[in-house]
């Protein structure tokens, strides 16, 4: 007995693509994939600007500035104590911290002034939790430093 697969299929040779299927599967993918997308900030709209080479003619006073570093463990240090768990990305009291140095140096009419100093093996993304803290307590005078070796 020998089998057709015309016969098996039940049609006479002209089978069709279903499109219908694909597209329902193509638009559920597409929704995930909207869903489950994380919205973070890009580091391309931050507005940093590099230090340039300016010489210096006459004595500028100096503000205050405060040295954040970042070790290798993703510990946040400023002034000898540490703030916020590694896992933490708001840091709501390294933002605390700084929020009073903005106003303390505003009522001493200075300029707040951050220098953030990363070990090498700080992660990057600690990195940007401290540059958004900063901006959350409203002080946009940030700077890196070389960390001690």
């Amino acid at each position: 007995m020998k089998l057709n697969l015309d016969e098996i299929l039940g049609s006479s040779g002209d089978s069709e693509f279903q499109m219908a299927p694909m597209i329902d599967c193509v638009f559920l993918m597409m929704i995930y994939f909207l869903l489950t997308t994380e919205l973070t900030r890009s580091e391309a709209d931050l507005g940093i600007q590099l230090p340039g080479l300016v010489k210096q003619f006459q004595v500028v006073k100096m503000p205050d500035e405060q040295i954040i570093e970042i070790t290798g463990a993703g510990l946040v240090i400023l002034n000898g104590r540490t703030f916020d768990p590694p896992a933490s990305r708001a840091m709501p009291q390294l933002v605390g911290t700084l929020v009073r140095f903005r106003q303390a140096s505003q009522m001493a009419n200075t300029r707040a002034l951050i220098t953030v100093q990363c070990a090498d093996e700080a992660p990057h993304q600690r990195v940007m939790d401290v540059l958004n803290a900063c901006a959350a307590a409203g002080i946009t005078g940030v700077t890196f430093g070389m960390g001690e070796e």
